[in-house]
């Protein structure tokens, strides 16, 4: 967020090249927080199965002695460690020293119960929304503070692509002899060149997998995912209920939206179905030998009488799949792999597996560790840069030209971004109009944000 423009551009473009300059540093100087918060949660949860292991690690060696009691037991264990809670999911344990992890609801708020299936005994009950990484996880998503924070992270990464975008235009290499200051620091240049050399080659070594991160995480968030579902329903490209969270909310099932989720009419809420005994047990038998890639997920019928939903939740979305089974038969009734999803949500599942971290094994954390890393130097470099050179009294901004001319390239890729991403558009606007219409006609804040005219 240099506030002055490197020497060989002032002339002839230096008026459009100065305005893309003001779109940096405002960028720059909102997402800095931003960049950083979201770099450090989201470093922690690319690294979510070490650590999940690492908690879960005194319920995942139990000693294997004796008979491992019916799941029907285990059922009836956990929902009596939660009273006047009914069955919501059963994870299938995947070695025999694990702890059963039963799902339970109550109130509407998910618990998950971990259950010795050998005596029965709760070793621990949780709620779902408590558990570490989901705790991380609302952090790095939301800011722990619901739909609005999902949209002010939402306008940070927009806003943060734009900075990205506009720093590769400006620091893009011209007429520069060597590779020094460009792939690498100069280190001998004193101060003010190291911290514009750092600032300028972490931006080029990370911004594409900096922009690869945004664009995989836009379909979380509450904007851009429900603006994607609308233009997807309007396009006909809609094909069953999706399987990540929007705004921190994962879309209900059809038959759950249907039913209401056990909810009755006028919000009333309904007793789940009836269990009948030994239907968890079948469906088990049933599921075991499909291989469905773990965690895996039994959910019981949604209204009576109605199959068991098998779905897997692993890390590495292109592995998932889901099934239906006749809990009264144990009857396979229907199973949906990967590649039977449409290609939008396949495309978006091997995004959103990356992003995670869990598209190419511990390579891909390492990747996404070293890239927040980059952002956070990217970040804090840039701060420097603007606390050091920023005029006492005065914001630092760089001073608008008299009569910007914009490129036609420029002003394509500002109206593609806005229609790509509507929340950065909707803000655009309202900085602009607020901008002109308020900000330039009181001469406080116009001297400080740098609003007058520079010289032409």
């Amino acid at each position: 967020m240099n506030t002055d423009p490197p020497a060989g551009h002032r002339a002839p473009g230096a008026r459009w090249y100065n305005a893309v300059w003001r779109w940096h540093f405002y960028a720059g100087l909102f997402c800095i927080p931003f960049i950083i918060w979201l770099s450090l949660t989201g470093t922690i949860y690319l690294w979510r199965p070490q650590l999940e292991a690492l908690l879960d690690r005194p319920y995942d060696h139990l000693p294997v002695a004796g008979r491992t009691v019916s799941p029907d037991a285990q059922v009836r264990a956990a929902l009596a460690a939660v009273p006047g809670s009914s069955l919501h999911k059963y994870v299938l344990p995947e070695h025999p020293g694990n702890a059963v992890r039963v799902i339970v609801s109550a109130d509407g708020v998910d618990h998950r119960v971990y259950v010795d299936p050998h005596s029965l005994a709760v070793l621990k009950v949780i709620g779902e929304e408590d558990r570490p990484l989901n705790v991380v996880s609302r952090l790095h998503g939301e800011l722990l503070a619901g739909v609005w924070g999902s949209y002010l992270v939402e306008i940070a990464a927009c806003w943060a692509m734009v900075m990205l975008l506009t720093g590769l235009y400006l620091w893009w290499p011209r007429n520069r002899k060597g590779l020094a200051g460009v792939l690498y620091p100069r280190l001998g240049g004193g101060r003010r060149v190291f911290w514009r050399d750092i600032h300028a080659t972490a931006g080029i070594w990370v911004s594409m997998f900096a922009l690869g991160l945004i664009l995989t995480g836009l379909p979380w968030a509450n904007a851009w995912g429900s603006y994607l579902g609308k233009v997807r329903t309007l396009t006909g490209t809609t094909q069953g209920p999706v399987d990540w969270t929007i705004g921190g909310k994962a879309p209900k099932p059809k038959a759950d939206a249907m039913l209401g989720a056990h909810a009755g009419h006028d919000g009333m809420v309904m007793a789940a179905p009836p269990i009948s005994p030994g239907e968890l047990g079948r469906v088990i038998a049933t599921v075991r030998p499909l291989r469905i890639a773990p965690p895996v997920l039994l959910s019981p019928p949604a209204h009576e009488g109605g199959p068991w939903a098998v779905s897997s939740d692993a890390a590495d979305r292109p592995l998932r799949s889901d099934a239906q089974v006749d809990g009264t038969t144990g009857r396979l009734v229907g199973r949906v792999a990967f590649a039977d999803r449409h290609w939008i949500d396949r495309v978006i599942g091997y995004g959103i597996a990356a992003h995670e971290g869990a598209l190419f094994g511990i390579a891909n954390q390492i990747l996404g560790t070293l890239t927040a890393l980059l952002l956070s130097v990217l970040a804090f470099s840039g701060g420097v840069m603007w606390w050091r050179r920023r005029p006492t009294g005065l914001l630092g901004a760089p001073l608008p030209q008299n009569r910007p001319r914009f490129r036609i390239g420029l002003v394509a890729a500002i109206v593609g971004l806005g229609i790509y991403m509507p929340l950065f558009g909707t803000t655009l606007v309202i900085v602009l109009v607020v901008e002109w219409v308020v900000l330039r006609r009181i001469p406080v804040t116009r001297h400080w944000l740098g609003l007058r005219r520079a010289p032409a």
